[in-house]
Formats: structure tokens, C-alpha cells, sequence
């Protein structure tokens, strides 16, 4: 079966910087369109990036763009999110998402796998 495990996550001052490792395995990870998500305290899980199946277009949320980049190695079967210039409001669990069908999107439910998160915390 598919499965998406996260790592990296981890507490870091503002200003830090921080790379989230996602490795998937039980499908063709190479066709999937993916994409990262989170979750802060009694918010709403939201968009954060996504990336096309061949790693060619990404695209950012508002609060992302300029300060995270989306990446993928398909030979290794993993995605990433490099974030930088950290603020307390990107404090929240942080989800890996895979989608059969592509293009990218912010819609939750169009994604098809989901791992079991990993959690950022950024304070002083």
C-alpha cells in the first residue's frame, strides 16, 4: 500500500530556516502530483506548495511564496519544502499529499494519499 513519512520538522527561532523530507513508497511516485499542507491549533488544514509529476511547475500560497521552495527527486522517491525566513505563524503539523490526477491543486480533497504529518514550531 502507499505510504508518505515525513521528517525534518522540529522547533527553530524566527528567521530559521528548516527542510522537510517526505519519502513515499507503494506506488509510482514518479506519476503523482504532490503537494505539502498544514495544519496550525484550531485552524483548518491549508494549502502550503505543490509540485507537478516531473518536478517542472510549482506553486506557492500567498503566505509561501518567497520563503519556500517545493522540490522532488523521482529517483528517490521523495519530496521536499525547504523553508526559510520562519515566523511564528507557520507554527502547525505539516503534511506530504499525493494526487493521482494532475494539475496541481489547493483542494484537500483531491488528493488521494496523505502522511501521517510532521510538526514545525517556531518560536523564541
Amino acid at each position: 500500500q502507499v505510504q508518505l513519512v515525513e521528517s525534518g520538522g522540529g522547533s527553530v527561532q524566527p528567521g530559521g530556516s528548516l527542510r522537510l523530507s517526505c519519502a513515499a513508497s507503494g506506488g509510482t511516485f514518479s506519476t503523482w502530483t504532490m503537494a505539502w499542507f498544514r495544519q496550525a491549533p484550531g485552524k483548518e488544514r491549508e494549502f502550503v506548495a505543490g509540485v507537478t509529476w516531473a518536478g517542472g511547475r510549482q506553486s506557492y500560497a500567498d503566505s509561501a511564496k518567497g520563503r519556500f521552495s517545493i522540490s522532488r527527486d523521482n529517483a528517490k522517491n521523495m519530496l521536499y519544502l525547504q523553508m526559510g525566513s520562519l515566523k511564528a505563524e507557520d507554527t502547525a503539523v505539516y503534511y506530504c499529499a499525493a494526487r493521482i490526477l494532475r494539475p496541481t491543486t489547493p483542494t484537500i480533497n483531491a488528493y488521494n494519499y496523505w502522511g501521517q504529518g510532521t510538526q514545525v514550531s517556531v518560536s523564541s
